[in-house]
C-alpha cells in the first residue's frame, strides 16, 4: 500500500474534523495494519474521554493489531525505525504523544531532541506510515503555562514531521486539502513517444530491436453521437489535467464510480422473475455488476466486446524457464487469427487487438522501465481504452502473453500488498507438462533481489511500475484507468491484469469497481490480488489456457445469465404476464389414450421404409 504515490503521510486537522477517519481510509486496502495508539488512558472517571477512545477502537477492523506507546514517548521512534518494508503503520495521534512527552512523570525530558528523533525515524522508515496530528495553532495563544507548552511542542512536532513526510494533508470539516505536494504542481509529462529499454540476452552480440509506442496524446473525448438516454456506455465523464504534451496521469484522480443503487436493485429483481429453480446462485453478482456499470436495474448482455492482448517480455531471471521467442510467436498467431485466444474470440464475436508493450529490463539489476517510459505506457493504455469506448465497445477483456509476467506480477504484489514472493509465484510448467523447479527458484531469486535493490525506494504507483512492473503492467494500468474514466467495464484474467489493478489503486481507487474476475485459474498471485482488491472470482474452473482465453471461455455463460435476467417476466403471482395454460377437453374420457403425433426424423438421411426400421433404442418389440 502506498498513499497517493507517497510512502509517509501526515494527516492534520482540528477537533472532530474527521482527520482520524480520513487517515483510516488511506490504509483500508492494506492487508495488515499496525495501529500505534499514543494517547494515555486518562482519568477512569472521565466517561467522555473513555467514550472517545472506545469510538476509535470500534472503527478498527479485526485484522489490525494495536500497540500502546503511551508508557514511553521515545518508543514510537523505535517502532518506526524497526518496521519492515511490507508493513503499514497508522499513528493516532501526535497530540496524545506530545501530552505524554510533557507529562511530569517523564521529566526531565528534552522534548526538542525527542521530536528530532521521531522525525528522523519517519524519514528513514522503510514501512508505509500514516500519522495523525491535531492542528491547534490557529487559535489564540493559551493563557496558561501548560497550554503554551503543549501548543509550542505540538507545533514543533508537526513542523518536523511534515518536513520528514512525503505528503501532508489538512482535513477541514471532513474535506481533505493536500498541502504537500502542492496540487498546482502537476507531474512532469513524458514526451509523446518513448522507446523500450534495450534488452541483451546472455551470449547475444546485438541488442533486440527497440519497440516504439504509438502517439498517445489525448484530450477529453467529445460526447458519443446518437447516445441513447439512460445508456452511459462510453460516455465521457470528466476533464482531466492536461499539459502541452498531453494527458497527465497522477495520483488521486477522481474517476467515476458505478451506480450504487442499480446493482442491488437488479439483484433484488431476480427474486421476482419466473424461474423454475432457486435462481442464478453466485452468478447473480454478474447481474449486479452489469447493472451498476450500465446504470440500469435491467442490464443487457454485452454485445460489443474487445480483447486487448498485451505482449511485453521481461528480461533477466523473471523469464527463466520460457522458450526464447515463444511469446512473440503467440502474439503473431493471435494477429493472424490463430491460436486458442483468437479462436475463442471468434466464437464469442469479440474483436482482438494485440498491443506491443516495451520490453522490461532485468528488475534484479536495474529499473524495469524509465520514468518517461512509464508515463508513455500509462497514457498509451488510457488511449487504447478511449479508442475502444469511441468504437462502442461495451466490455474489455484484458490478457497478456509476455515472458516473465508471473514474476513481475509477484514483485508488484510484494511491493504493494506485502506478499511473500514464493507464496504468489506459480510453478513453472514446461511444454512437456513437467514442473521445472530450477526455473522457479531462479524467478524467486530475481524477485527477491529486485525487492532488495528497491527496499529504500518509494512505493508509489509509478515507482512500482518503473522498478518492478514493466511495460505490460504499465499499459494494463493505463487501460484500467481509461476504461474507468469512460465507464467501460473490464473482465480481468491472469496476473498482469490483477497486478495492474493493485497499482491503479494509488492513481484512482475507483478503477477496481469497474473490474470483474471470472476465474482465478488456480494462480496464487491472482487469488491474493483479488482478495486485496475485493474481487470474488465467479467460477472455479482452474482454467490455464493463457491470459485472456480463460475469460473468453466464461464469457458466453456470463452473457447467457444477463440475457436470461433481462428476458424473463415476473412471476405470475407478482403480476407477471404470460400465456394461459390450455384447459383439458372435458368431453374426452379420463382413460382415453392420448393421440401422439408421428415422430419426425432426427436428421438428414434416407426416408424410413416402415417395416424394416428398428426402434431407436435398439430393442425389438416382442
Amino acid at each position: 500500500m502506498s498513499v497517493d504515490g507517497w510512502n509517509t503521510v501526515l494527516v492534520l486537522g482540528g477537533i472532530r474534523s474527521g482527520k482520524s477517519e480520513f487517515a483510516e481510509s488511506l490504509v483500508t486496502d492494506a492487508p495488515v495494519v499496525r495501529y500505534l495508539a499514543t494517547a494515555p488512558e486518562g482519568d477512569p472517571e472521565d466517561t467522555e474521554w473513555a467514550t472517545r477512545l472506545a469510538a476509535h477502537r470500534s472503527r478498527r477492523p479485526g485484522s489490525w493489531s494495536t500497540e500502546e506507546t503511551a508508557e514511553d514517548p521515545r518508543r514510537l521512534a523505535d517502532v518506526l525505525a524497526s518496521a519492515e518494508p511490507n508493513e503499514t503503520l497508522l499513528v493516532d495521534d501526535l497530540g496524545g504523544w506530545v501530552t505524554v512527552l510533557l507529562d511530569p512523570d517523564h521529566q526531565p525530558a528534552d522534548d526538542v531532541a525527542t521530536i528530532a528523533e521521531l522525525a528522523e525515524a519517519i524519514r528513514t522508515c522503510s514501512a508505509r506510515v500514516v500519522l495523525v496530528s491535531p492542528e491547534v495553532g490557529l487559535s489564540l495563544v493559551p493563557t496558561t503555562p501548560l497550554g503554551r507548552a503543549f501548543t509550542d511542542a505540538l507545533g514543533a512536532a508537526n513542523r518536523a514531521v511534515a518536513d520528514a513526510c512525503d505528503a501532508v494533508v489538512l482535513v477541514v470539516a471532513g474535506q481533505p486539502v493536500w498541502l504537500k505536494p502542492t496540487a498546482a504542481s502537476p507531474a512532469p509529462a513524458a514526451p509523446a513517444t518513448a522507446t523500450a529499454p534495450v534488452a541483451v540476452s546472455p551470449g547475444d552480440t546485438e541488442p533486440t530491436p527497440e519497440v516504439q509506442l504509438p502517439d498517445v496524446l489525448t484530450h477529453p473525448a467529445p460526447p458519443a453521437p446518437n447516445q441513447e438516454p439512460g445508456n452511459p456506455w462510453a460516455a465521457p465523464t470528466m476533464a482531466l489535467p492536461m499539459v502541452a504534451t498531453g494527458l497527465v496521469i497522477q495520483p488521486g484522480m477522481e474517476l467515476p464510480m458505478p451506480d450504487e443503487y442499480t446493482g442491488p436493485q437488479a439483484v433484488d429483481r431476480l427474486a421476482t422473475l419466473d424461474m423454475p429453480g432457486a435462481g442464478l446462485g453466485v452468478l447473480d453478482r454478474v447481474v449486479g455488476f452489469a447493472a451498476a456499470t450500465q446504470a440500469t436495474s435491467t442490464p443487457v448482455a454485452w454485445g460489443s466486446v474487445r480483447v486487448l492482448l498485451l505482449h511485453g517480455d521481461h528480461a533477466g531471471g523473471a523469464s527463466a524457464g520460457t522458450i526464447a521467442g515463444d511469446s512473440a510467436r503467440r502474439a503473431t498467431q493471435a494477429r493472424a487469427g490463430q491460436g486458442a485466444l483468437a479462436r475463442l474470440a471468434a466464437e464469442s464475436g469479440a474483436s482482438l487487438q494485440v498491443v506491443d508493450a516495451p520490453t522490461a529490463a532485468a528488475m534484479e539489476d536495474e529499473p524495469a522501465l524509465s520514468p518517461a517510459q512509464v508515463e508513455s505506457a500509462l497514457r498509451y493504455g488510457w488511449r487504447l481504452a478511449e479508442q475502444a469506448a469511441d468504437a462502442g465497445v461495451q466490455l474489455l477483456v484484458l490478457g497478456a502473453c509476455g515472458a516473465g509476467t508471473e514474476a513481475a506480477a509477484a514483485a508488484v504484489l510484494a511491493a504493494t500488498a506485502g506478499a511473500e514472493p514464493p507464496a504468489v509465484l506459480g510453478r513453472v510448467i514446461t511444454d512437456s507438462g513437467e514442473i521445472d523447479d530450477a526455473a522457479w527458484m531462479i524467478r524467486c531469486a530475481a524477485v527477491r533481489d529486485a525487492l532488495h535493490r528497491t527496499r529504500r525506494s518509494p512505493r508509489g504507483a509509478k515507482d512500482v511500475l518503473a522498478e518492478l512492473g514493466g511495460g505490460d503492467v504499465a499499459v494494463a494500468t493505463g487501460v484500467l484507468l481509461g476504461a474507468t474514466a469512460r465507464r467501460v467495464p473490464v473482465l480481468l484474467d491472469g496476473p498482469v491484469g490483477l497486478a495492474a489493478g493493485m497499482v491503479s489503486r494509488d492513481l484512482a481507487g475507483q478503477a477496481r469497481h469497474w473490474c470483474l474476475l471470472a476465474d482465478h485459474g488456480g494462480h496464487p498471485a491472482v487469488r491474493l490480488a483479488a482478495d486485496v482488491l475485493g474481487l470474488t472470482p465467479l467460477l472455479d474452473l482452474r482454467l490455464d489456457l493463457g491470459e485472456g482465453a480463460n475469460a473468453l471461455v466464461a464469457l458466453p455463460l456470463l452473457r447467457s445469465v444477463l440475457a436470461l435476467a433481462a428476458a424473463l417476466p415476473a412471476h405470475p403471482s407478482l403480476g407477471g404476464g404470460g400465456p394461459e395454460p390450455e384447459q383439458p377437453d372435458q368431453t374426452q374420457p379420463d382413460y382415453a389414450e392420448p393421440d401422439y403425433p408421428e415422430p419426425e426424423p432426427a436428421g438428414p438421411g434416407p426416408a424410413s421404409t416402415g417395416a424394416d426400421e428398428q426402434p431407436a433404442s435398439g430393442w425389438r418389440a416382442g
